[in-house]
């Protein structure tokens, strides 16, 4: 029986900052950003939308009134939840609709989780055939203003439902997975901002992936022919390039960096999305590349502190008909911030003294969005 990924849709956020800008602000080379990080822009958050709102208007353009009746398993895969006991899956369930006799939990491994949760629902699929299960990745990245990070930032979500004969991708059962306690990214309770050593993540970064890489290949006994394209985790598009790089030549396998280049077109747009980065930059390659029915993508994942795994999927016949089609309407739509606006929304918070706060949602265009904070608890647009 084949498991994999029947929809697959994402969100970001309405607003964005362009790199040229913050490289002027920041009195840095424009090259620095844009060719150094790979990074054209990203995506910037208002304080209306948060890891629930942004998961609920990923996953609401995908689904069908079937779906949610089939659904049974809600997983949502974030770094930056809003609660520390509370699963955000939960009040996602709610907002969607979905039928009430459902498991909903929330994971938690960097940017590693939603991946993790993929695999769950494999084996759950695999015991309920007739079922499907709704796996989000939601997350909003912040380091600080001026900080080393600041260029890295970014928001969104990716929404994937899993569910037997797919139509879409099907996943291979041979993944290849790797662990080791380590402290290259890294954000206490107390701190707002992730703590981060960056060249060192870089390394570790690359270390797991030649570690999970060669694995797969050993256990497969598979090689690079068998693939039509390698997709990354992207914090930054600079850093997937360097890992392909690693095992390809562009001379000998173009097609592979063709492909690399259709893999992060909205990840260079949108930003470091953390959880999400591995399946927004499968979203590009899908929907920008033209990938042949039968093609085998590589797809690399990894959370600092640290988890990375390789696995492996097959495309469908027409699985292009299966995607959304109003993605790049949606990021056409979005309103470019200045310096001085990007500023102000980042410095605006949500209090945490339990006083009612009540937001000021009269520019919200999403179908989900934050409206106040009352007795301790987030009340949303439903």
């Amino acid at each position: 029986m084949k498991i994999g990924i029947d929809k697959i849709g994402f969100y970001s956020p309405e607003y964005f900052l362009d790199m040229a800008d913050l490289a002027t602000a920041r009195n840095a080379d424009v090259n620095k950003y844009t060719i150094g990080l790979g990074q054209d822009r990203m995506a910037m958050p208002p304080i209306t939308q948060d890891t629930i709102t942004m998961a609920a208007n990923a996953a609401v353009g995908i689904l069908s009134e079937e779906d949610l009746e089939a659904i049974d398993l809600v997983i949502l895969g974030t770094e930056s939840g809003t609660d520390q006991s509370k699963a955000g899956a939960t009040a996602i369930h709610h907002l969607l609709g979905i039928n009430p006799y459902a498991r909903a939990i929330e994971m938690k491994q960097a940017c590693y989780a939603a991946t993790a949760g993929i695999q769950l629902a494999k084996g759950h699929i695999a015991l309920n055939p007739t079922k499907k299960a709704l796996i989000i990745a939601s997350d909003i990245s912040k380091y600080g203003l001026n900080s080393g990070g600041e260029p890295t930032q970014g928001a969104g979500a990716v929404a994937i439902l899993i569910a037997a004969n797919p139509r879409i991708m099907s996943l291979d059962n041979d993944a290849a997975y790797f662990t080791d306690d380590i402290l290259d990214f890294w954000r206490p309770n107390y701190s707002d901002y992730a703590f981060v050593d960056g060249q060192y993540s870089n390394e570790q970064y690359q270390r797991f992936f030649e570690a999970t890489f060669n694995r797969y290949m050993e256990n497969t006994g598979r090689t690079l022919d068998d693939f039509s394209a390698l997709t990354f985790h992207i914090p930054y598009t600079k850093l997937g390039l360097k890992s392909l790089r690693m095992v390809a030549d562009i001379d000998t396998r173009p097609d592979l960096f063709e492909n690399f280049n259709y893999a992060t077109y909205y990840n260079r747009t949108v930003g470091n999305i953390y959880t999400g980065s591995l399946y927004l930059s499968l979203i590009s390659l899908l929907e920008k590349g033209s990938l042949a029915a039968g093609s085998r993508i590589g797809l690399f994942s990894y959370g600092s502190g640290a988890v990375g795994e390789f696995f492996s999927g097959v495309l469908e016949d027409g699985y292009k008909d299966q995607l959304v089609s109003d993605h790049q309407t949606m990021i056409d739509a979005r309103k470019r911030l200045s310096i001085h606006a990007y500023e102000v929304m980042y410095n605006v918070s949500l209090i945490k003294d339990g006083s009612h706060q009540i937001l000021d949602t009269t520019h919200e265009t999403s179908p989900f969005y934050l409206k106040e904070i009352k007795h301790h608890k987030r009340i949303y647009n439903k």
